[in-house]
């Protein structure tokens, strides 16, 4: 396994900052965000110069890219010209966000069937993000999605199925689907607190990924509003050292 940290734990940076500022913490992978409400890589700009956004971070660090996250949905077309920006950086893994609650279970399928067979002939792997408000916030429903659109796999964010407005979920029936991961400590009562005070299960989440055969990346990201300043670098390097004691 290996272990990233997300440009979203820094979305008040610049990307090139944000990019260096990690190098810096001790990372030498990252996950790239791309989100359209942000300052950091919109879709649209990788979309449309995709060779531009490459040569931005290059300039500014040596981390290599293992993952991207496309947090905001976008049409067919930007859609494409992201797949090809995960191509030309070599990038086999794309996590996506799953329809918001209440979307027709076919109508969320043949979505992600369109844009999983795109990904698919690429060579890039596919997933859906477990997240509350969504259709993946139910585990056997993210499964079930996974089942119905071949190939599709799960990123998975323990920090949902702890922090719910109806308490914990069990989600170990996600696990041999899980192709990426999304770390943070988490509370039943707050998405995001100080590494060592949540209820994240890391040592229980490596295990069962181990015994699955998971040789993909474990993502620390911190979530934008909740740290700032110094707190926030800690914590990253903080939960970079427990990961790395952990593998």
């Amino acid at each position: 396994m290996h272990i990233a940290a997300s440009t979203r734990s820094l979305a008040d940076l610049a990307f090139p900052a944000a990019c260096l500022q990690i190098q810096e913490l001790g990372f030498d992978k990252v996950e790239i965000c791309l989100n359209e409400s942000t300052d950091q890589l919109k879709p649209s700009r990788v979309a449309n110069d995709p060779e531009g956004c490459i040569a931005l971070m290059r300039e500014a660090s040596r981390l290599s890219t293992t993952a991207i996250f496309l947090e905001s949905e976008v049409d067919m077309t930007t859609f494409e010209g992201i797949v090809r920006f995960a191509r030309m950086l070599k990038v086999a893994q794309l996590s996506i966000e799953a329809s918001p609650k209440g979307t027709p279970f076919n109508t969320e399928v043949d979505r992600l069937r369109e844009r999983n067979s795109l990904c698919h002939h690429a060579g890039i792997r596919l997933s859906i993000l477990t997240r509350t408000g969504t259709l993946s916030e139910d585990p056997h429903t993210a499964v079930e999605l996974c089942q119905a659109a071949k190939g599709l796999g799960i990123t998975l964010d323990p920090s949902y199925y702890i922090c719910r407005p109806t308490g914990p979920v069990d989600f170990d029936v996600v696990f041999p689907h899980v192709l990426h991961c999304h770390l943070r400590d988490t509370s039943p009562a707050e998405l995001q607190v100080p590494a060592g005070l949540g209820e994240v299960d890391y040592n229980k989440i490596i295990s069962v990924l181990r015994q699955l055969n998971y040789q993909r990346t474990l993502t620390v990201d911190l979530l934008r509003g909740k740290l700032e300043g110094e707190e926030r670098l800690r914590e990253m390097r903080k939960l970079r050292l427990l990961l790395t004691s952990m593998l």
